[in-house]
């Protein structure tokens, strides 16, 4: 364990992620598993935002916070995965404090952003289906642009202020996390400081960006269903259905992952579980979603089969 010395103290400088497992025929399989997945990830979401970039017919608001969502799944998951792939097969299982913190706010600011960005998705999906005649007036390309730049500012603003008191703390050891990430509870309990304060601020800002979001996305899916339910016809029952289907698979995904991850009992052990859901969220919900979003969606089937029958330079 690296430490300095400070004012009679002895201060932290890296951590220790432990990982999954010591045993090294395990540790093989689960490096080939996650990195096909994170290679699947970032080559499916990559190909959302090219085929919706390249094809003038996507470009409307849904498939423009799209395409926010899947480059925000792409930063997501490179955030996390390439060091967990590292600590999986080699003996390096450090990290620095600095490079911890940051994974940490890179990590917080990226999912509370995603808890707003289907928050936004599904306000489009309201206005497309509650008040259709006014959506191209409503929906306008320079108010989707605020409310995805907002999105994202506005989270890494409020996960700064918890990153700032989280830097305050002081950390004396023990400097092993047992976690394959740096994730705020097994790294706050690693502090010799009192962390009430940093604790109660980090759940009023994370209770904020998650609860507010799910809150307006529950409202907008109320209207919808009401809304949807008054339509006279089955055809137009299931293709005003159809347009929402996707995202409201995705909500489910990745808040039914959330609240299972931070309900689990922190008994230690409960942390093989924690791991375990932990993964959904950060590994595997990333890789299904542009899945989720292809599987039923005959603009992205149109406009892959267009790029693939056109000639190999098309996106030059």
């Amino acid at each position: 364990m690296m430490t300095l010395s400070w004012e009679n103290q002895t201060m932290i400088v890296e951590f220790v992620l432990q990982g999954f497992s010591s045993i090294l025929q395990l540790n093989i399989s689960l490096f080939i598993m996650f990195f096909i997945f994170y290679i699947l990830t970032v080559s499916g979401n990559i190909l959302i935002v090219l085929l919706v970039l390249c094809n003038r017919a996507l470009h409307t608001p849904m498939y423009f916070f799209l395409v926010n969502l899947s480059f925000l799944e792409v930063c997501y998951t490179s955030n996390i995965v390439p060091k967990m792939l590292l600590i999986i097969i080699s003996d390096q299982k450090t990290i620095s404090v600095v490079g911890c913190f940051t994974q940490f706010y890179v990590f917080g600011s990226l999912a509370a952003t995603e808890c707003l960005l289907l928050a936004v998705m599904s306000y489009d999906r309201y206005i497309a289906i509650c008040q259709p005649l006014q959506y191209p007036i409503l929906m306008t390309s320079s108010l989707c642009l605020r409310l995805a730049t907002g999105s994202w500012f506005c989270c890494f603003l409020l996960t700064a202020i918890t990153m700032v008191l989280l830097c305050r703390q002081t950390f004396c050891g023990p400097n092993e996390i047992d976690h394959f990430f740096c994730d705020f509870t097994p790294l706050i309990h690693l502090s010799c400081m009192d962390t009430s304060l940093t604790e109660t601020i980090a759940f009023a800002t994370s209770s904020t960006v998650t609860l507010v979001p799910f809150v307006l996305i529950t409202v907008s899916y109320s209207c919808i269903l009401n809304a949807i339910l008054r339509i006279s016809s089955g055809a137009g029952r299931r293709k005003a259905f159809s347009t929402c289907s996707s995202h409201i698979t995705v909500v489910t995904v990745f808040y039914g992952t959330l609240i299972a991850t931070y309900l689990v009992p922190s008994a230690n052990s409960s942390q093989y579980l924690r791991k375990g859901f932990s993964l959904l969220y950060t590994v595997l919900t990333p890789m299904f979603n542009p899945i989720i979003y292809s599987l039923r969606n005959r603009d992205i089937h149109e406009a892959l089969k267009k790029c693939l029958s056109r000639k190999p330079g098309f996106l030059i």
